[in-house]
């Protein structure tokens, strides 16, 4: 019933189908997979185009004028996204991302979040219902996000510096546009607001202490993340990460700094709070977070699958093969038959690349993966 599709550099191609994984859990009980860990997160994935072409994501050379992109009978329908969702919620799954690509570029986005938002657990809780954007066109979107339930949004933005920003967005945008976005998100109410920061040596790692400076107050939660080997990265070298002792030495030369304790589990971001003028920890600043994912892997604790827009099941950032649920759905299974295949798919994962990747030979970590661009960060 279930295809695993290697990946290529930008897009998968479906080959003849190995073995499928055995084992699955019984049914309706929460999941685990083979090292134990549990399925708490789907991110789902609902376009694969974005109007910025990040060097690190989405570079203007591999994305130029003429790519083909997914035509829109490969991508899931809003229906089917739900249900595929309402069967992870009955396997464990408590939190839902969209993502992209930039998923405001999905025409009637508003129309999926309701459907989402409107699930509920096994014992009829809400679920935490989660977007991650580069926000320039969340200024127009904000309200009708919150008002279709969406609850909170995560922000990219690598750098304040106007010539900069331009510089590794590849299409000249300001960061005028991004801030408009998180001012409307704010005022929107979806809180709390992550913005993320991927720091990269020899490019903006002179952002760190000016971007600390400027949402420091806000109370919004700024996240500083190594930069990493995600499908390839287009040229990444280990020089190019600047570890999160360097980011937190950076930060508490200039500002006091307090630990926290991880808001969940799985928590990808070691937390730090703002200290007020008393000395004392004061969660209306915001917070800084730390997400070290290349010198301090958290493989241990990962809770999270992958849902690409055409409908591949995928169980790392860094995965060489996703499995085929579209196909699944679209042949007629019913809900137990989609039930059964995602069971069997995470019972069987062992996914750990970045535990692993220091021993694995260079040809290992070279494989093609799949892109950030194609399933989210």
């Amino acid at each position: 019933m279930r295809r695993i599709i290697p990946i290529a550099p930008h897009r998968t191609r479906g080959l003849p189908p190995p073995a499928m994984p055995t084992g699955a859990a019984p049914d309706g009980a929460l999941l685990r997979d083979a090292l134990g860990r549990p399925l708490r997160d789907l991110r789902i994935s609902v376009t694969d185009r974005c109007n910025f072409r990040c060097s690190y994501c989405m570079p203007a050379e591999a994305f130029a004028h003429g790519h083909a992109w997914m035509q829109h009978s490969e991508l899931l329908r809003f229906e089917e996204i739900t249900r595929l969702a309402r069967c992870f919620v009955a396997r464990g799954v408590r939190k839902l991302r969209i993502t992209g690509g930039e998923p405001l570029l999905r025409r009637g986005l508003e129309r999926l979040i309701e459907q989402l938002a409107a699930l509920r657990t096994p014992d009829g809780a809400p679920l935490e219902l989660a977007l991650t954007t580069n926000g320039t066109l969340l200024a127009r979107r904000a309200r009708a996000l919150k008002d279709a339930g969406l609850q909170r949004v995560t922000v990219s933005l690598d750098a304040l510096d106007e010539a900069l920003f331009a510089r590794i967005n590849g299409v000249g945008a300001s960061p005028r546009g991004v801030l408009e976005g998180i001012d409307a998100a704010l005022a929107a109410g979806l809180v709390p607001l992550k913005v993320n920061v991927v720091v990269r040596r020899g490019s903006n790692e002179g952002q760190i202490v000016p971007l600390a400076r400027h949402f420091r107050g806000s109370g919004v939660a700024l996240r500083f993340i190594e930069y990493m080997d995600a499908g390839g990265a287009h040229g990444w070298r280990m020089a190019q990460v600047v570890p999160s002792v360097q980011v937190l030495a950076r930060l508490q030369r200039e500002f006091p700094l307090a630990p926290l304790a991880p808001a969940a589990p799985g928590e990808t971001a070691t937390r730090y709070a703002w200290l007020g003028a008393g000395g004392q920890p004061d969660a209306r600043l915001g917070e800084i977070g730390l997400i070290s994912s290349v010198t301090q892997p958290f493989c241990h604790e990962c809770c999270r699958a992958r849902l690409s827009m055409d409908g591949k099941l995928f169980l790392c950032l860094f995965a060489t093969q996703g499995y085929e649920l579209r196909d699944v759905l679209r042949s007629g299974a019913s809900d137990a038959e989609l039930d059964a295949a995602i069971a069997a798919i995470w019972s069987a994962r062992h996914d750990r690349y970045s535990a692993l990747r220091t021993s694995l030979s260079p040809e290992a970590r070279q494989a093609p993966r799949v892109g950030m661009s194609y399933i989210g960060g």
